[in-house]
């Protein structure tokens, strides 16, 4: 039997870029309570393709972003993350799938004040269905150059401090999505540099695709690709 050389090109292009897309959302509409609906432009995103998904304040970039994250779920649509139809999992299941493949970066560390740093990495690696892993705890630190505060406590921590230790609780568990909600809103043109060198080189280091939603359009000279919210 023949083959045809350019349809079998095209399924294999097909194959390996399906393979290759880490987010997909298709229909997405949310509704608030007070009636205002959302619609959202489809998206996909291959991996290793850091987007930034810009908007003015009140637009739906943290909705949208919760949304992809398996923290809001949308009334219409799908999400898939890494080939997986999240919302399709239980509510357990999307909670070991979320802590293991979405890092999440709010714009406070929101980290456990009670424990030391220490801790608080364990419980995100406790979260993810993972067993503890102290040598990777340790790792991740020393490459935020936290290696020093292992033992510390938040209220201890200076607020950069406090960023990379968010950071670093983030990408412990390798995960294939690193999103960042409004990182450098709270910033100057120097810490936002900073910032913005961090989560790049964290995301690279770690493999993961970076995602940042912010009205901050000092952010556009770093990231390529543009979601907009509107």
């Amino acid at each position: 039997m023949a083959i045809n050389a350019k349809n079998l090109l095209n399924r294999i292009t097909m194959q390996d870029y399906n393979t290759n897309t880490v987010i997909r959302l298709s229909g997405i509409k949310y509704r608030y309570r007070g009636g205002e609906s959302l619609d959202f432009a489809d998206l996909e995103i291959p991996s290793g393709q850091h987007t930034l998904m810009l908007g003015d304040s009140g637009s739906g970039k943290t909705t949208l972003l919760h949304i992809l994250s398996g923290l809001l779920q949308p009334n219409e649509g799908t999400v898939q993350v890494a080939g997986e139809d999240i919302y399709a999992l239980s509510a357990r299941k999307l909670d070991a799938f979320r802590g293991q493949r979405i890092g999440l970066i709010f714009q406070e560390a929101h980290l456990v004040k009670s424990l030391t740093v220490k801790e608080n990495l364990q419980i995100a690696q406790g979260f993810a269905g993972a067993k503890v892993n102290n040598d990777r705890i340790l790792e991740v630190l020393t490459l935020l150059n936290l290696g020093d505060k292992i033992y510390s406590y938040p209220s201890k921590l200076s607020r950069g401090q406090m960023q990379r230790a968010a950071i670093a609780r983030a990408v412990i568990n390798r995960p294939a999505i690193l999103v960042a909600d409004e990182p450098t809103a709270s910033l100057d043109d120097r810490n936002t540099e900073r910032v913005l060198d961090l989560l790049i080189t964290q995301a690279e280091q770690h493999g993961a695709t970076l995602i940042i939603a912010t009205h901050d359009k000092r952010v556009k000279s770093r990231i390529e690709h543009i979601y907009q919210v509107s």
